[in-house]
């Protein structure tokens, strides 16, 4: 890292911004075709409803990476929790510490939240990232498999059970 590196919050005008780094990171994952999203849906979910939070990773005044978070809940905890969605490094800027900053960012910004814990899920082809975690003490819960109902899912379950 650079000593022009810093983590700054995303600005409302900031949503294309974080768009194209959505669709870099679902470039990565190999599911481009799964990004819907759109600029103003953003902008209205991240500054208005406030229902997420992006921070930026800059180095030399260059935004080279992103997280994306929510706060969830532990009922076993009795806590929120935080909920790391999604984090980008460029490519070219990977291996040199700022994944691990901008989760040492977010890690501060929990216990400064009085959070309970810190949660996100990885793809398990994902061996670079799944390196980092494990070098700041993440465990995977082997145990648990992720559940989704997709939009056409969830209305036809909420419409006809």
């Amino acid at each position: 890292m650079t000593n022009k590196f810093k983590i700054r919050p995303a600005q409302a005008g900031e949503a294309g911004l974080v768009l194209e780094f959505i669709k870099r990171l679902a470039e990565y994952e190999k599911c481009s075709d799964e990004v819907v999203a759109d600029e103003v849906t953003l902008h209205h979910s991240l500054f208005v409803e406030r229902s997420a939070e992006v921070i930026f990773a800059e180095e030399d005044g260059v935004v080279i990476g992103f997280a994306l978070f929510f706060h969830n809940f532990s009922t076993f905890v009795g806590r929120k929790g935080l909920y790391l969605e999604d984090l980008f490094i460029v490519p070219e800027k990977r291996g040199k510490g700022y994944g691990k900053a901008l989760l040492k960012y977010l890690a501060k910004l929990a216990v400064e939240r009085n959070c309970g814990r810190m949660e996100w899920i990885c793809l398990d082809w994902n061996q670079p990232a799944i390196k980092v975690y494990r070098s700041i003490g993440a465990v995977p819960m082997d145990e648990w498999t992720v559940q989704r109902l997709g939009e056409q899912a969830l209305k036809h379950f909420a419409e006809k059970g």
